[in-house]
């Protein structure tokens, strides 16, 4: 690759009828100004494309960074779900049996209730009878005093 130094150092043989010097050696420190600007725009591009690259490569890293992320989210959104389904599940499966239990004692205590109501509606019965029974005893007695009383009077 020609260097612009090399433009700049470069000599031309003499001829008869060759180009002025001077026109020739202008030319060639044009030609070696503009040459040296496009080696540093090559230069100054190249720098860019290398840091474009380094940046495009922290990117993909990010990506695929972020991808693995989500994926994560995904799987553990799922395990949440599936691990509110068995909670709902066992909540629900353990509130029916609180209501059978519920439900049981309720039906037991009816029962007692019951059981209760019909021995006091005996006791009651019994009660009454045993009552009358003693008042009609006393009835009798008293009528029969009553009749000792009056009849010996009479």
């Amino acid at each position: 690759m020609i260097t612009p130094l090399d433009i700049q150092n470069k000599e031309f043989q003499k001829g008869i009828r060759g180009y002025k010097e001077e026109d020739v050696d202008r030319f060639l420190d044009l030609l070696t100004l503009d040459y040296e600007k496009v080696i540093e725009e090559n230069h100054s591009l190249k720098e860019k494309i290398n840091e474009m690259n380094k940046t495009l490569q922290k990117y993909k890293e990010q990506e695929n960074s972020i991808l693995e992320t989500v994926e994560t989210a995904k799987q553990l959104m799922t395990d949440i779900s599936s691990s509110a389904e068995k909670r709902a599940e066992l909540l629900i499966k353990n509130a029916e049996l609180d209501a059978e239990r519920i439900v049981k004692e309720a039906k037991t205590s009816t029962e007692k209730v019951f059981e209760e109501y019909e021995e006091t509606k005996n006791r009651i019965n019994i009660f009454i009878t045993r009552y009358k029974n003693l008042l009609e005893s006393e009835l009798e007695r008293f009528n029969g005093i009553s009749t000792e009383l009056f009849d010996d009077t009479l």
